[in-house]
């Protein structure tokens, strides 16, 4: 009889050390469910394709770098809002009631639709063509808001580009220069052009593509304006019909310059610009610092450090084009 009773107290003792142990599991799942994971919305202002790919890489690469991963200790929401749809506002709205942590945007934009949905999220530019300018910032040095990021230069740079289609194509007299009149950033970067355009006495044909119906049909505006080549200056426009425009340049066989390395990736000639993927890259270190509880007043907008010359020999035997060696020599991407 005893030791029946001390059997039944060994029983009893490990049915309750069970049931305890069973509780703490428990109660730490639910500790951990609890937990919320800081959540990233990374915007795009076009439908997914193989660059917004690329950029979204680059951005969590650099997450991963510093310790996340999407799930475990972050939530990472890619969010695609095609430029001609006229939904920016309404998604900036739905981030707001989301009530993400941090939002990374890709350009002017989409930045201010964001801008004026709150005041109070962080919001970091992947890239920008005018913080300032635009409205977003106080200065570069010290933004005074709820923005931060990265500037690419695009204005800055357009002599170089310019400099660049000289050197490749040297018999030119006109140059077309396809921008957007709604687009922020682009009137500065027609009056830089203009600057250089009258250092190197180059008579600029401007061709506003805000209003076209048809990706096709500013191309076959600079062709009939008997352009000798066409400087593209960045716009969703172009970003979102990216294949088919360049598909459209290279019919006119008008040589084009255009500022970052995706457009010739995706049949363009030649371009000129800031690296994206390591501004992409370099936003993940701003939204790191944030979540750590670095204010985006106080985090100064930065420059690129890197930049790309990339040329398609494709695209340039398709016009009838040859590269100078030189140039091919300095090219950071060439696409045979």
């Amino acid at each position: 009889m005893a030791s029946l009773k001390l059997g039944e107290r060994v029983f009893k003792s490990s049915a309750i050390t069970l049931i305890l142990i069973f509780l703490f599991v428990a109660s730490s799942a639910r500790g951990q469910q609890a937990k919320k994971l800081p959540r990233i919305a990374l915007v795009f202002t076009s439908s997914p394709s193989p660059t917004t790919a690329g950029r979204a890489d680059a951005f969590r690469d650099g997450l991963r770098h510093l310790g996340y991963a999407n799930d475990v200790n972050i939530v990472i929401e890619e969010k695609y809002v095609n430029w001609g749809s006229g939904r920016q506002r309404e998604v900036a709205a739905e981030l707001v009631d989301e009530k993400v942590d941090v939002i990374v945007s890709p350009g002017a934009s989409a930045t201010r639709p964001l801008r004026s949905a709150t005041r109070s999220i962080p919001i970091v530019m992947a890239q920008d063509f005018d913080p300032v300018g635009n409205g977003f910032v106080a200065s570069l040095a010290h933004p005074g808001g709820n923005i931060t990021g990265f500037s690419n230069l695009v204005a800055e740079l357009s002599g170089k580009r310019l400099e660049y289609l000289l050197e490749m194509a040297r018999k030119l007299s006109r140059v077309a220069v396809l921008w957007s009149s709604t687009n922020p950033g682009n009137k500065l970067a027609v009056k830089q052009t203009e600057e250089a355009a009258a250092v190197f006495k180059v008579q600029l044909q401007l061709i506003d593509v805000a209003a076209s119906a048809d990706v096709a049909a500013p191309f076959q505006a600079a062709a009939n304006a008997r352009a000798d080549a066409l400087l593209v200056l960045p716009s969703p426009f172009f970003t979102s019909y990216l294949s088919r425009g360049m598909a459209a340049a290279a019919n006119s066989r008008i040589p084009a310059m255009y500022a970052a390395s995706e457009f010739v990736e995706a049949g363009g000639l030649i371009s000129y610009g800031a690296d994206a993927l390591d501004l992409y890259r370099r936003a993940a270190v701003y939204v790191d610092k944030i979540l750590k509880g670095a204010k985006p007043a106080d985090l100064p907008v930065e420059q690129p450090t890197k930049f790309e010359l990339a040329i398609n020999l494709k695209t340039a035997k398709q016009i009838g084009l040859g590269i100078p060696p030189n140039m091919l020599a300095r090219a950071d991407k060439v696409i045979k």
